[in-house]
């Protein structure tokens, strides 16, 4: 049976986050926009639809759990979390302020609802494999969401994750692999291309999809499917684009790592409205 979704309000809170993106970076004057906004509706559906989480109790030990393994996408992650009320909308405006607590990556130690420090990148999957091994083993039934970047498959260390997370049978952790093709230094297939990513998450025995990451009708079917698997880890490779939401940041690869002026984020947010 299909899972009945509420498209307009999660398209709606999809926009709140994209101008909270635009707003606490203008205000920071650096960061990552073009990936946080890539993942929007991957982020949005995960914290405002699927996953169990308290706000009042952020280490509520049956929680779902979140890894940001891109963890330059923090932007994303903060605006999720302060939707869902982890801390109060206006600390986004400290984000990469000194001693602030929300910096240019996550930090689980400082930030309410953040399930892993990551920054480097291929240690976020890596910690996941972790968590989830950890829930098979308390025979908890909480699950372990993962965000992980197309560039960062690149790196050896992810593979090694997908390996033991085939292993160990990890049908409790669900991964979304935000493929928007562009990374700091250029298309994703010019610098080290990691295609055919379908094939080598198979050989690596892994259950995998791929869907349009901006459907949030697909988002659903893709995550229903995905809790049905057993005895394998499940991948949801989902086509994205890099600064969706903003017509000047869309396919731009100087939106990777640049924040937009203030007279940037006021056209940004005009569009966003």
């Amino acid at each position: 049976m299909e899972k009945t979704i509420d498209q307009h309000k999660l398209e709606e809170q999809a926009k709140q986050l994209r101008r909270d993106i635009v707003t606490m970076l203008a205000e920071a004057g650096s960061g990552h926009p073009g990936g946080s906004l890539s993942a929007t509706e991957i982020v949005t559906y995960l914290y405002f639809e699927e996953m169990q989480v308290d706000p009042q109790n952020p280490s509520w030990s049956d929680r779902d759990r979140f890894v940001l393994s891109k963890g330059h996408a923090a932007p994303v992650l903060y605006a999720a979390l302060a939707g869902r009320g982890f801390f109060p909308r206006e600390q986004l405006l400290q984000v990469r302020k000194i001693n602030a607590p929300l910096q240019g990556h996550p930090d689980m130690n400082k930030v309410p609802g953040v399930d892993m420090s990551t920054g480097s990148l291929g240690q976020g999957i890596s910690t996941a494999v972790g968590m989830a091994l950890a829930g098979k083993l308390d025979k908890k039934d909480y699950r372990v969401f993962v965000l992980l970047g197309d560039g960062e498959v690149e790196e050896g260390q992810v593979w090694e994750a997908a390996m033991a997370a085939a292993h160990y049978k990890l049908d409790n952790m669900i991964v979304f692999l935000d493929h928007n093709g562009l990374q700091i230094d250029g298309p994703i297939t010019e610098v080290m291309s990691p295609e055919p990513l379908e094939d080598k998450f198979r050989a690596f025995g892994w259950h995998v999809q791929r869907i349009d990451g901006h459907s949030f009708s697909e988002i659903a079917v893709a995550i229903e499917t995905a809790k049905k698997v057993v005895d394998k880890p499940a991948i949801i490779i989902a086509d994205t684009v890099k600064g969706k939401g903003v017509s000047f940041m869309e396919n731009q690869l100087d939106w990777h790592g640049n924040a937009p002026t203030r007279e940037q984020s006021e056209k940004a947010l005009a569009e966003l409205c």
